[in-house]
């Protein structure tokens, strides 16, 4: 069975998982924390919406701010790669979506009939 990878980074605050960077105890990962600081969410409204105590909160942006050099650069490799992979995927879905479009083009004659008779049932409203 496959343990987990983890260590505690700050006692009760912060943990590093697999995730990288998290609060003790949660998924939540302080680089979804900060992505929401950046982009101008109070601290109390994302308390919220993460569902952390008040403590925690706190916790967490202590820990931020203690540790914002070292933080920093690690939230921008972070973010980086992110930023591959997501461009990586969407070139990716890309190229099988025109490799569908193109399998549609050798349809039988059969299959191509069911794939009129199919559209022509979507633009009457009565297919899905």
């Amino acid at each position: 069975m496959n343990e987990m990878s983890e260590n505690v980074v700050a006692p009760g605050v912060v943990r590093r998982s697999d995730r990288g960077l998290c609060v003790a105890g949660r998924r939540i990962t302080l680089y979804l924390i900060e992505d929401h600081l950046r982009a101008g969410w109070p601290p109390h409204i994302l308390r919220h919406w993460l569902r952390l105590s008040e403590p925690e909160m706190a916790r967490v942006l202590e820990y931020l701010d203690a540790n914002r050099a070292e933080f920093d650069r690690e939230y921008e490799r972070v973010a980086h790669q992110a930023a591959e992979r997501e461009q990586y995927w969407r070139k990716h879905e890309e190229r099988r979506r025109k490799d569908l479009k193109a399998a549609r083009r050798n349809l039988t004659p059969e299959q191509a009939a069911a794939w009129a008779r199919l559209e022509a049932l979507k633009r009457q409203g009565k297919a899905a």
